[in-house]
């Protein structure tokens, strides 16, 4: 039977570049993406680095890396791509220590329902401004603004642009992200 941590426990825990989340004080450490995901998210990564950095206006980390949503509740995750608006930044110490403004999920068979579900409710609870849900599999991508009400959702796909609340000045083409 697993034992339940505490987020000091999880984080006494030796380093890795495994994947792992602290969901409610139980390790849930699933297998690593194959190959083509992880492409996917180190030239997106990239792209949006690219828009990033020479305009200042915070940072973009890819996973694994923590992000602690709720402290007392044991609630860590890692999504595939973060970016953090520069006056923000003070929620990153030695980990994320809150919800980035942008959380990306690349999905994959075994983790969509997940993503789409659990993860993107957490995300708009905790105050995540946007996440993008890439689709591999139709060559989209979903940008959903998490604190509308209603939800705005725009999937998009082919050459029309990635339009974003979080990254204004962005823009490019769905298509890109799955050269």
């Amino acid at each position: 039977m697993m034992k339940k941590l505490s987020i000091a426990e999880y984080f006494r825990m030796p380093e890795t570049i495994r994947r792992m989340e602290l969901v409610h004080g139980f390790v849930r450490e699933p297998p690593a993406p194959r190959y083509g995901h992880q492409s996917l998210i180190t030239h997106l990564t990239a792209l949006l680095d690219l828009h990033v950095r020479p305009r200042n206006l915070g940072q973009v980390c890819v996973s694994p890396v923590d992000v602690v949503l709720d402290e007392a509740a044991a609630l860590v995750v890692q999504p595939d791509i973060i970016f953090i608006r520069k006056e923000r930044l003070h929620i990153v110490r030695d980990r994320v220590w809150g919800a980035p403004d942008l959380v990306v999920e690349v999905l994959s068979h075994g983790t969509a329902r997940y993503d789409r579900t659990t993860k993107l409710g957490w995300y708009r609870r905790y105050g995540a401004e946007e996440a993008w849900l890439v689709d591999t599999h139709d060559a989209s991508v979903e940008v959903i603004a998490l604190q509308t009400e209603p939800q705005e959702r725009a999937k998009v796909t082919g050459n029309r642009p990635i339009r974003s609340r979080v990254l204004p000045d962005l823009d490019i083409p769905a298509e890109q992200v799955f050269l």
